[in-house]
């Protein structure tokens, strides 16, 4: 399903500025929350997550509702219980926009990447890696959480990414060494990403840590921090370019020295041989 259009100001309380949604079915919401279908037809139930948008027979839902559901498992991960959670919930609301709090929630916890998770056969995976996707090489895959099990197919959050693996691996890269390397430079990664959450997250900090920002301040604290993701993101592309052009060119600067000097010094054995001239 394709992104929605940006809401306008007179259907909600987003800024129009922002970036247009991502929209799911029920499954997809379920995956890319990391839950069941079951557990979201009971939170709605229980009045923890709005209902989806009717679209004919079709539910839709949006990033708001991955928020939440984010929001419930971390609360569910501290050992609250659904009936605390819920009367969390209703404090928040009975004391708040509802609209502006999730759009609150969305800006900080939704989902950073547009990808959507695509499920893909073992045929589509041999057909794209080769005799490479080896039962070990999916394995450790599914491990680093690049690709998730789901009966005998596979789920990708990123085809983009594993797009550009299958064409490395067809380049001749190892997918085995492939995979090393994206499990070496993910605490990498991980610590990028925590001082760049760092820096979205900094926008609360005025306020009391132990308070929600005041309603009025809301909107425009949204769209604060709806303008700082994109900027984040553009700052992880730049340096990433720049180190890796760094990286090439040590290598190929210290390699193609390494070549010469190698043939230098081949030459200066042979022009002395040349000039060695036999005793008489």
């Amino acid at each position: 399903m394709p992104p929605s259009a940006p809401p306008s100001p007179a259907d909600s309380d987003m800024p129009a500025s922002a970036a247009s949604r991502n929209e799911y079915t029920v499954d997809e919401l379920a995956r890319v929350s990391d839950t069941t279908v079951r557990n979201v037809r009971a939170y709605q139930d229980r009045g923890l997550l709005a209902p989806p948008e009717k679209r004919g027979r079709v539910g839709v839902y949006d990033d708001t509702h991955v928020s939440r559901l984010k929001l419930i498992n971390h609360l569910l991960s501290r050992g609250y219980t659904l009936a605390n959670i819920q009367d969390l919930i209703m404090a928040v609301d009975e004391g708040h926009d509802l609209r502006s709090i999730l759009g609150l929630e969305t800006a900080i916890g939704g989902r950073w990447s547009r990808e959507r998770p695509k499920k893909y056969s073992l045929i589509e995976l041999l057909q794209m890696f080769g005799d490479k996707a080896s039962p070990g090489a999916l394995a450790k895959a599914v491990d680093l959480g690049l690709l998730e099990r789901d009966g005998l197919s596979f789920v990708s959050g990123s085809p983009t990414a594993l797009a550009a693996g299958a064409t490395l691996a067809k380049e001749g890269i190892p997918l085995a060494d492939l995979l090393d390397a994206v499990g070496i430079a993910r605490p990498h990664f991980s610590a990028v990403a925590k001082a760049l959450v760092d820096l979205v997250v900094h926008q609360l900090d005025r306020y009391d840590p132990d308070a929600l920002p005041p309603p009025a301040d809301v909107p425009a604290l949204v769209d604060a921090i709806w303008r700082v993701r994109p900027l984040a993101m553009v700052l992880v592309e730049s340096e990433m370019n720049r180190a890796l052009e760094e990286a090439s060119g040590d290598y190929l600067g210290d390699r193609v020295a390494a070549i010469m000097e190698k043939k230098l010094g081949h030459a200066a054995q042979s022009d002395a041989g040349k000039n060695k001239r036999p005793k008489k």
